[in-house]
């Protein structure tokens, strides 16, 4: 089996993956080759029809097919080499990748490596919903790929469990299509998505919310007929007493994404028990020398401008690291979640250059601030767990940090 030899491989070829090879590109890597395992670029992109997308980035209203498109172009001018329909295998600490396609099972050797696999839904059996195995239950995904891009309507009456971005849009996807979409069952006593998105497509359309909510029997033999929703007490266990049928023939489940790190795994990088990601440096390298990561692969992000944005950083810094071009490791800063910090990425930063830190809040709150040690402090109004808050450190902050300092806690607290 011949192996090639390349700079930079870039493994998953959805925003991320394309982001991560576009800037590793820019920035002088030579040899820049995406592998995908699906039949064309873009990833789950192309099954996004409604807008949202690039108002950061691009400062346009765009749908998701038309944001990957501007990608996919950019990175066919540059010439980067793609390899679709490739399954990896394998991936050692030694950078080997080893992937299965037409052409039968092929070794790419690379001086830099980026894990852009993105994330995968939560299924019913991971959430344990007891009851029948009827058809008709899908995750939200998997019934927006059917509604838009098969042409195929899962259901009439339609039940939602989980408020997540995609279940929320879907609720709105399937009333526009005809369907009644009888109810969106929440555990937690806040919505898990987007504002826009409860604001757009579940209060807009007059859809029944259910918050502390969650669906606790599906019945049915050959097809779902109901479900049994019951309300939740404070350690999220039903009330006796509380339960409902909801007659429908349709469930789709939004209960949460996990990061896709079985590469990572086999190739010895550390997972932060959180994410459920790599472990990340300010230039997004992971723990293992030369394998850097971007995107969900990490951690779960709001926006896809976000996941674009993270990813160059680690294009850019394993374009570096390819060239020879990485500087000998200086000091490193752990950053520590303190109160009502949920998780901070990147989990560690140097000194010496501007950063972008990502965080999520454990739970919700009113009149708060975020404060970085004695380096940065910010008011905020409101704060969600599933709104990420973004911070920018800049070198005149970054140069406050005393030089014995090797931890420093970010924490979110009430405003005196």
């Amino acid at each position: 089996m011949v192996e090639q030899a390349i700079d930079v491989a870039v493994i998953g070829a959805g925003p991320a993956g394309l982001a991560a090879a576009i800037k590793a590109k820019e920035a002088g890597a030579e040899k820049v080759t995406i592998i995908e395992r699906a039949e064309q670029l873009g990833g789950l992109l192309h099954q996004c029809i409604h807008n949202g997308f690039g108002l950061v980035y691009f400062n346009e209203d765009l749908t998701g097919p038309e944001y990957a498109r501007r990608f996919i172009e950019k990175a066919m001018d540059l010439k980067i080499d793609m390899q679709l329909e490739s399954m990896v295998l394998d991936l050692t600490a030694a950078k080997r990748i080893t992937i299965s396609s037409k052409e039968g099972l092929r070794t790419f050797h690379a001086k830099a490596v980026i894990l852009a696999m993105g994330c995968r839904e939560r299924t019913r059996h991971q959430i344990m919903i007891p009851g029948t195995r009827p058809a008709g239950v899908f995750t939200a995904g998997t019934a927006q790929r059917y509604v838009n891009v098969e042409g195929y309507i899962p259901g009439k009456n339609i039940v939602i469990l989980g408020s997540g971005d995609v279940g929320m849009i879907m609720a709105r996807r399937l009333t526009l299509e005809g369907a009644k979409v009888e109810a969106v069952v929440e555990i937690l006593p806040y919505i898990g998505g987007l504002i826009r998105n409860e604001v757009q497509c579940v209060h807009d359309f007059d859809i029944p919310l259910f918050l502390e909510h969650t669906v606790t029997e599906i019945i049915g033999l050959k097809r779902i007929e109901a479900v049994t929703i019951a309300r939740v007490d404070q350690n999220q266990e039903p009330i006796p007493g509380t339960e409902r049928t909801i007659e429908c023939d349709t469930l789709l489940t939004s209960v949460g994404l996990i990061p896709e790190n079985e590469l990572s795994l086999k190739a010895g990088v550390a997972l932060d028990p959180i994410t459920g990601g790599p472990f990340v440096s300010d230039t997004m390298e992971t723990s293992v020398a030369g394998i850097f990561a971007g995107g969900n692969v990490v951690h779960v992000n709001d926006l896809v401008d976000s996941v674009t944005s993270e990813s160059e950083v680690a294009g850019a810094g394993a374009a570096d690291y390819a060239m020879g071009k990485t500087t000998p490791a200086g000091r490193k800063i752990s950053l520590k979640g303190g109160e009502n910090i949920r998780y901070i990425v990147p989990h560690t930063i140097g000194a010496d250059k501007e950063v972008t830190l990502s965080m999520r809040v454990r739970e919700p709150g009113e009149k708060v601030k975020i404060r970085i040690g004695d380096v940065f402090t910010k008011s905020l109004r409101v704060v969600k767990p599933s709104e990420m808050l973004k911070v920018n450190l800049t070198l005149e902050q970054l140069g406050k940090i005393g030089e014995e300092t090797g931890e420093i806690e970010i924490i979110c607290e009430k405003r005196g």
